[in-house]
């Protein structure tokens, strides 16, 4: 059985870092896309970042591209989202998502199979 466990999320003041883990008990992770999704209230999820399995390719949304970072950590069976320079418009629920097939680096939610249950990011002041 897939399951993914999100954790890492918490209360942070604008301009500072959280890093988001995404971990894995029953598979490799090493063997699947991952991508980390968040989505905010009122608003729809949205893609924020991915990593291929092939060459490990990323993709960043363009708001948290130089902020954030994905990153593997195969021997910890765990992915990471290193979230630098936060503001408040990052504030969401973040999830992480891997699916069935595939090795590259898929953006949109409907390209996932399975999901984490969600850590909540808030930024302020």
């Amino acid at each position: 059985q897939v399951q993914l466990v999100e954790s890492g999320g918490g209360l942070v003041q604008p301009g500072g870092s959280l890093r988001l883990s995404c971990a894995a008990s029953e598979f490799s992770l090493a063997d699947y896309p991952i991508g980390w999704f968040r989505q905010a209230p009122g608003k729809e999820r949205e893609g924020v970042s991915c990593i291929s399995t092939s060459d490990d390719s990323t993709y960043y949304l363009p708001s948290v591209k130089g902020r954030f970072t994905i990153s593997r950590d195969n021997a910890k069976n765990t992915v990471y989202l290193q979230m630098n320079s936060l503001k408040p418009e990052d504030t969401a629920i973040y999830y992480c998502a891997t699916r069935r097939g595939g090795y590259g680096c898929y953006v949109h939610s409907y390209e996932y199979h399975y999901w984490g249950q969600g850590t909540q990011v808030t930024v302020s002041s």
